[in-house]
C-alpha cells in the first residue's frame, strides 16, 4: 500500500524539457518521504509533456507511487504568479519548489523534510552547487554561520548586513564547506542563510500564512527574487534556515528570464 504523499513536489518550468526529463529523473531514486509531483508549463510554443523523455519518467514516477499532475498555466504572467498556480494545486502539509534544472541525491528529499519537522521553521532550503566549478575555491566567500540552537525568526534586509550570507550560494562553495567540515548525508548542519535558490521546502501553512506568491499583481511579467520575498516574509515570522550538504545540484544552463531588471525583494520589501 502506497502511503499517503508528506510533501508536494512543485516545479515550474518552460521551455525546458531535457532538463525537465534529468530533474524528474533524479525524483525517482529519493527514498524516506512520500511525495507527489506537480509540474506547471508555461511553454508557449511547445508541449514539453508530449517529449518522449518526459513522458517515461513521469510513468515511472507514476509506476513507482509518486503522483505526478502536469498543468499549462498559460498566459505567462511571471514566475511569482506561476508559483501562485503551483501553491494552489498543492495539498500535502510541505512543499518543495524545486527549479525545473535541478539534480537531487537520493537522500536529499528526506534529510529536507527531516529537518523541518526537526526545527517546526518555516522552511528549509538546499543551495544548489555549480559542479562546473569544483575546482574553483573562493574562501572569501565560504563563511557560514550555523545555527547551534532551534531555527528562530530573523529579519533580513535587502543589501544590507546578513543579506550578503548568499554569497556562500555561489558557485560549488558549499561543496568546499562540506568537503572541508566532513559533513556529509549522515551528518548535515542546518545554517543561516539571506534566501536560497532552486530547491527550497515550506510548510505550506505558514508560507500560506504570509501570503504565499498572491503579490504577482504587483509585479511586471518580467522579474526576478520572487522566491526571496516568499522566503524572506516566511523567515521573519517563522524563521529559515539552509542545509549543508545539499545534495542539490545545478544543470547550469542559461536563464529562461534575462530581463532581470525588476528584482522582486527591492521592489516589494
Amino acid at each position: 500500500m502506497v502511503p499517503d504523499p508528506v510533501l508536494d513536489v512543485l516545479i515550474p518550468t518552460c521551455r525546458r524539457p531535457a532538463a525537465l526529463a534529468v530533474t524528474l529523473a533524479a525524483l525517482v531514486g529519493q527514498r524516506d518521504v512520500a511525495f507527489r509531483v506537480v509540474v506547471a508549463d508555461q511553454t508557449e510554443d511547445g508541449d514539453p509533456f508530449a517529449v518522449p523523455e518526459v513522458r517515461a519518467v513521469c510513468r515511472v514516477l507514476e509506476a513507482t507511487g509518486r503522483p505526478v499532475e502536469t498543468r499549462r498555466n498559460l498566459p505567462r504572467r511571471g514566475l511569482a504568479e506561476q508559483r501562485r498556480f503551483l501553491l494552489g494545486r498543492a495539498r500535502a502539509p510541505y512543499v518543495l519548489f524545486l527549479d525545473d534544472d535541478v539534480i537531487l541525491e537520493p537522500w536529499a528529499l528526506g534529510a529536507l523534510h527531516r529537518t523541518i519537522r526537526a526545527e517546526g521553521c518555516g522552511f528549509v532550503g538546499a543551495a544548489v552547487v555549480g559542479l562546473s566549478h569544483a575546482g574553483d575555491v573562493r574562501p572569501a566567500e565560504e563563511a557560514i554561520e550555523f545555527w547551534d540552537g532551534p531555527v528562530r525568526p530573523e529579519r533580513i534586509e535587502p543589501g544590507e548586513g546578513a543579506w550578503h550570507r548568499h554569497r556562500l550560494h555561489n558557485a560549488a562553495n558549499l561543496l568546499h564547506v562540506a568537503r572541508r567540515l566532513g559533513l556529509d548525508a549522515r551528518r548535515p548542519r542546518t545554517y543561516r542563510v539571506a534566501w536560497v535558490g532552486g530547491c527550497v521546502l515550506y510548510d505550506a501553512a505558514k508560507l500560506r500564512a504570509v501570503g504565499g506568491f498572491e503579490f504577482w499583481r504587483e509585479l511586471p511579467v518580467d522579474h526576478c527574487g520572487e522566491d526571496v520575498v516568499a522566503q524572506l516574509r516566511v523567515m521573519e515570522r517563522f524563521g529559515g534556515c539552509g542545509l549543508v550538504p545539499s545534495g542539490a545540484y545545478h544543470q547550469e544552463l542559461p536563464t529562461t528570464v534575462p530581463d532581470r531588471r525588476v528584482d522582486a525583494p527591492r521592489v516589494l520589501e
